[in-house]
């Protein structure tokens, strides 16, 4: 059984191999684009990536004439803010950053609950960035790296935040819980804004938070960093070690976000916001603060976020089943 959930992760880093060379492709400038003020909605609190990658797009766009706002709307695993962008009018004013959550997770986690169909209610923009999560404990938790940790759990009782059910932040603890082979309690927030201070005060024991969001408390002593969950160590944080090379081989869970529209919109227009996109993700100043931020830039075609957010759903469906996960 552990092998097969090892092989679905797996597949996360050999698909963005191989989808590499189309999204690198220049495209047409495409329609008319912005005609009025846009709104960028992020389906979580301010301060984690969804919310730094809405926030570099409106400074950006401002250039083009027209207001950028990000509106922040948080709760349901990101589902509510998500949902208003699917019943919004389809002139491509109303974006949203999806997540792994959002556009993949939920959908199995939620089932008959969720209020849209990711795959039919929206229109792709280009995929914009992926980072791994960071396993942070409190600074008085007993341990100091995966094993010890593993160890204490299997002691104790200990609980892990998240900023909601269905992110990746959930459900890389769930599945830490079953390669483990521990019972960890999750506990759901409506964003790591309301997590975080609760980590920090030690009514939750750890996190596996966005490494954008928790690298920094980690660099100040405020948490302590054990492991990434990417295959591979992130070049923004090279001393921490995997979670695959600290105890549980394979272990692969990252979280990635999306640029998306209402339906509907007209392809040009659709064109039109994916070139800006393409141009904001490609400047200088963007990519050295989105590296130092531990995320990883891969934007590219509507097309190619589509069929990669296609086998994100079949890989995340397995994991929850698999998991036996649960939407709080």
């Amino acid at each position: 059984m552990h092998r097969s959930r090892l092989r679905v992760l797996a597949t996360f880093a050999a698909f963005g191999l191989a989808a590499a060379a189309p999204w690198s492709g220049a495209l047409a400038q495409g329609g008319a684009w912005p005609t009025k003020p846009v709104r960028i909605v992020v389906t979580f609190p301010p301060g984690g990536a969804p919310d730094t990658l809405a926030r570099v797009l409106a400074e950006k766009w401002a250039a083009l004439g027209q207001s950028v706002t990000v509106d922040n709307k948080p709760g349901a695993g990101g589902n509510i803010g998500a949902d208003m962008v699917a019943k919004a009018p389809g002139d491509g004013h109303t974006l949203v950053v999806g997540t792994v959550g959002t556009h993949a997770i939920n959908a199995a986690l939620y089932g008959d609950r969720m209020p849209y169909n990711h795959l039919r209610d929206f229109t792709p923009i280009a995929f914009l960035a992926s980072t791994p999560n960071l396993l942070v404990v409190n600074k008085t938790v007993p341990a100091n790296n995966v094993r010890e940790l593993i160890e204490l759990a299997k002691k104790q009782p200990l609980s892990f935040g998240s900023a909601g059910s269905g992110t990746s932040i959930h459900l890389s603890g769930e599945l830490f819980n079953t390669l483990a082979g521990v019972k960890m309690q999750h506990i759901p927030y409506k964003g790591r804004a309301q997590a975080i201070p609760d980590l920090l005060g030690g009514r939750v024991q750890l996190m596996f938070d966005n490494m954008p969001s928790s690298l920094p408390l980690v660099k100040s002593g405020e948490l302590k960093g054990l492991a990434v969950t990417s295959a591979q160590r992130s070049p923004a944080a090279p001393n921490i070690p995997t979670i695959a090379e600290s105890g549980i081989p394979g272990f692969e869970a990252t979280s990635w976000f999306g640029l998306y529209g209402s339906p509907g919109i007209p392809r040009d227009v659709q064109m039109r916001i994916n070139a800006e996109t393409l141009k904001v993700m490609a400047m200088p100043d963007v990519k050295e603060k989105l590296a130092a931020l531990g995320l990883d830039i891969n934007a590219g075609t509507p097309e190619a976020l589509t069929t990669f957010m296609q086998a994100e759903t079949v890989k995340w469906a397995k994991v929850v089943k698999d998991s036996g996960a649960k939407a709080d």
